[in-house]
This record gives structure tokens, C-alpha cells and sequence, in this order.
């Protein structure tokens, strides 16, 4: 799981400085988009795990006595 998370974060710190490269307006045409190519590859890849660690998140509950778990809810 860790290493997950280190992945997600690389990706995401990657992210940040092709959009912070793409705003400061100094890239020429061809380097935007390998930049845009790549940035979108890293949305959908941290979209994907945030989607798996999502369903992964169970709530403990208190049940008559007992603890058992059931799949985390997102309030409205």
C-alpha cells in the first residue's frame, strides 16, 4: 500500500509541475502538448487510484456489541 501512495504522490508532484511549466507560457507548441499527453495520462492514473482507495475505505461500526465493518458512505 505504501508504495501506492508514493506512486500517487510522484504522479500528483509531476502533475503540478507540468501545469506550473504549461502556465508560465515559455513551451513551444510541440512541448505543450507532450506536456498535455503526459498530464493526462497522470489525471487518469491518480483518478484511478483515488477511485480504488475510495472503495477501499470501510467505516467501523458498532452493531450490538460488535464491531463490524461496512463500505465507507460519502455524505451528500
Amino acid at each position: 500500500m505504501a508504495e501506492k501512495t508514493v506512486d500517487f504522490e510522484k504522479s500528483l508532484e509531476r502533475l503540478e509541475a507540468i501545469v506550473e511549466a504549461m502556465e508560465s507560457g515559455d513551451l513551444t507548441l510541440e512541448q505543450m502538448i507532450k506536456h498535455f499527453e503526459e498530464g493526462s495520462k497522470l489525471v487518469a492514473l491518480c483518478s484511478a487510484k483515488l477511485n480504488e482507495v475510495e472503495q477501499k475505505i470501510e467505516k467501523l461500526v458498532k452493531k450490538g456489541g460488535m464491531l463490524t465493518t461496512e463500505p465507507f458512505k460519502p455524505e451528500d
